[in-house]
């Protein structure tokens, strides 16, 4: 008997250390990756301001950013896998609508109708972006480190409620003013006949896509004020089952 509850002693010990040293892992991880992001929009914030200052404009600024901008929110994929493998408790889903339509409106938007990169709406998700994304990160990090200084805290649970729609209308607005352009072209569009009897009309998919900020923008932005509330005034947000 005593044999079996030293075995079960010495089993259990070395499961404690398994996790403590996954969480270890997972901890430093997260610490590199936010720093790392945290780092890379402060190379976008400054890159945008010393353009806007040596030209006075802001037409041409986003080619100026776009490869830098391109591979940082193209990164940030790696959170979806953060929340499906366990290590950040956030919902998948709702990360990743929010990755996806940043990288959506990267490359499949922006980037790909050059004719549309000098729209200020351009400029106002961009400026929005980098802000919230600088905030967030650096809040990440701090927290990480267990070193958060209140203002820190306070800018990411604070300047969202202005930031958020603001990068909603500079998001709408951009692809709106994309839309001429993409029906005259037939960009990414697909037309009966073709070997594959597919038909496909990436203007209509964009109308969609707008439409799509009815009913996604208020389950993303009252889910940030529940977080808001539980984190800057400690109330319990008890979530009602479906």
């Amino acid at each position: 008997m005593a044999s079996s509850e030293e075995d079960g002693t010495v089993e259990e010990k070395e499961n404690n250390n398994k996790k403590r040293t996954k969480s270890a892992l997972a901890t430093a991880w997260l610490t590199f990756y936010n720093i790392a992001m945290t780092a890379g929009w402060l190379v976008l914030a400054m890159a945008m301001m010393r353009f806007y200052i040596q030209k006075g404009t802001h037409k041409g600024l986003y080619r100026s950013i776009a490869r830098t901008l391109k591979f940082f929110q193209t990164f940030a994929l790696v959170e979806v896998g953060h929340c499906a493998i366990g290590i950040v408790r956030t919902s998948v889903i709702v990360t990743g609508v929010q990755v996806c339509s940043r990288i959506f409106m990267v490359w499949f938007i922006t980037n790909s109708i050059r004719q549309i990169q000098n729209e200020e709406s351009v400029i106002l998700f961009l400026v929005v972006w980098t802000v919230t994304e600088i905030t967030r990160y650096s809040y990440y990090t701090f927290n990480l480190l267990h070193h958060l200084p209140y203002f820190i805290k306070w800018a990411r649970y604070n300047l969202f409620i202005v930031l958020y729609p603001l990068g909603v209308i500079g998001e709408l607005m951009t692809i709106y003013a994309a839309l001429p352009f993409v029906r005259r072209s037939g960009m990414y569009s697909m037309r009966l006949p073709n070997k594959y009897n597919v038909s496909f009309d990436y203007y209509y998919c964009l109308i969609i896509v707008i439409l799509s900020y009815i009913p996604l923008f208020p389950q993303l932005y009252f889910h940030m004020l529940r977080q808001r509330r539980r984190v800057l005034h400690g109330e319990v947000i008890v979530e009602k089952d479906d």
